[in-house]
């Protein structure tokens, strides 16, 4: 039947869980049965180009050319599952819709037309998709629960060359997302690298938990009047704590080491003006936390590190391996903190400094990105790839996140192979996007009928 009337239902039975991703798939791929193609007006279809995918506001395709009957077309393809989507969406009433030359469906249940009022031609892909590719994707659209990769059960035919293309695909793509988070940090201290590494380290010593809390204090604490008083620990600390509220009155501390501290923030604050900014003290998480990580004792750890360190961004890029990177960052606490892990609660063991686990997570989420940020900045390649060749010196991480890959025989020896599957996971498995993974078109690819063609 043509003409607009109903040529294939969308079943949402047969096809629960198909979307229109799936279609930009088959569609830009050109995975679907050509054999005398037509539009449901009755028009030959000859795909000269299919266009190239639209990420802003518009048709799903532009610039593509193709022949409908006689006459050759130069326009936008717009994609839906069902034709009535044109009107769901209002593109009846979009003028960016009028260069639609061909509207591309799954079912076709009714004709569509441009704000002109004519007709937009209509091809309906359902009958020309093979079942053995809509089985496959159905397959990793609804397969195992999220902590099992949807893809596991066709895994064994994927060649493992395709596999490592595709971690360290993700892998760049993940470092890139981390450098841009650095840049836009060094935007905001006025282009100034040391105050981003210090914005970047506050953050970075949050580790998750305190994150948030850090982040605002490393804001509402000027490096200039820590690195004033860095020569002086009981000084640092004073401030650090002092402006993440963790400071009792003077008049209510536990112990005179917290009676002192406190003198001396009254005494820096008034001074330089941060009265009245410090953070509540219900900033800070310390529930389900190891007395090691508490904020306090990551406070003291970043204290330590600032007196010893003059300066934080030139040491943190010029370091030559991870070795010398955890000489700088692996430092003892003062003499207080290395027996309370709150102020004025003695420890019941001596309390460490950073642990070498967390000094690498701060090589990687911190440092790395930082030294990223920076090469990009110059335009300097060879900064990046030194960078990101940190990673390959650290070890592999665990967690419950990457063990279903190692399962899976993904290769997992450094840092490197466990952040890209640790982008793998969060960009693509957890939100199946299968179709957008090298590994996923190439279980769907070996589903094609032999005479597919792209």
């Amino acid at each position: 039947m043509r003409g607009g009337t109903i040529l294939h239902e969308l079943n949402p039975v047969l096809y629960p869980v198909m979307q229109e991703d799936f279609l930009h798939y088959v569609w830009q791929h050109q995975y679907f049965d050509k054999a005398a193609l037509c539009t449901e007006q009755g028009d030959e279809v000859v795909v000269l180009r299919p266009g190239y995918r639209n990420s802003d506001a518009g048709p799903d395709f532009l610039n593509a050319r193709l022949m409908l009957g006689d006459v050759e077309w130069n326009g936008a393809v717009e994609i839906h599952l069902r034709a009535s989507d044109w009107h769901r969406h209002q593109h009846q009433t979009d003028r960016k819709y009028d260069q639609v030359v061909l509207h591309v469906v799954f079912t076709a249940d009714q004709p569509v037309r441009r704000t002109d009022g004519t007709i937009v031609p209509v091809l309906a892909l359902a009958p020309r998709i093979a079942p053995s590719l809509l089985a496959a994707y159905e397959a990793l659209m609804s397969g195992p629960a999220p902590e099992v990769l949807p893809c596991a059960g066709a895994l064994p035919a994927v060649p493992e060359l395709t596999r490592l293309m595709m971690v360290e695909r993700v892998l760049m793509e993940r470092v890139a997302e981390k450098a841009d988070a650095i840049l836009e940090l060094h935007e905001q201290a006025g282009h100034d690298w040391e105050s981003t590494a210090w914005l970047a380290l506050a953050a970075g010593f949050g580790f998750k938990k305190n994150t948030d809390a850090l982040t605002q204090l490393a804001q509402a604490l000027p490096l200039p009047v820590l690195r004033r008083h860095r020569h002086d620990l009981r000084q640092t600390e004073a401030l650090l704590f002092g402006q993440a509220g963790l400071l009792p009155v003077a008049s209510e501390s536990p112990d005179d080491y917290c009676r002192d501290l406190r003198r001396e923030y009254d005494f820096l604050a008034h001074k330089y003006s941060l009265v009245g900014q410090a953070l509540p003290a219900h900033a800070w998480n310390f529930l389900r936390l190891r007395p090691a990580n508490f904020p306090t004792v990551r406070l003291a750890q970043l204290a330590a590190l600032l007196h010893a360190q003059p300066r934080l961004f030139q040491p943190l890029h010029d370091a030559p391996d991870v070795a010398a990177l955890e000489k700088l960052l692996l430092l003892p606490l003062s003499t207080y903190w290395q027996t309370h892990y709150r102020p004025g609660v003695p420890a019941a063991a001596k309390v460490a400094g950073l642990g070498r686990s967390s000094a690498q997570l701060l090589i990687v989420n911190v440092v790395m990105p930082l030294r990223v940020a920076h090469a990009k900045s110059i335009d300097n390649p060879a900064g990046v790839e030194a960078a990101v060749e940190l990673l390959n010196q650290l070890p592999r991480e665990q967690n419950r996140v990457l063990a279903p890959y190692e399962a899976l025989q993904f290769r997992h020896r450094t840092a490197a192979d466990s952040q890209g599957l640790l982008a793998l996971h969060r960009g693509y498995c957890q939100p199946r996007r299968c179709l957008h993974c090298a590994i996923g078109s190439r279980i769907l690819q070996r589903n094609l009928p032999a005479n597919s063609t792209r």
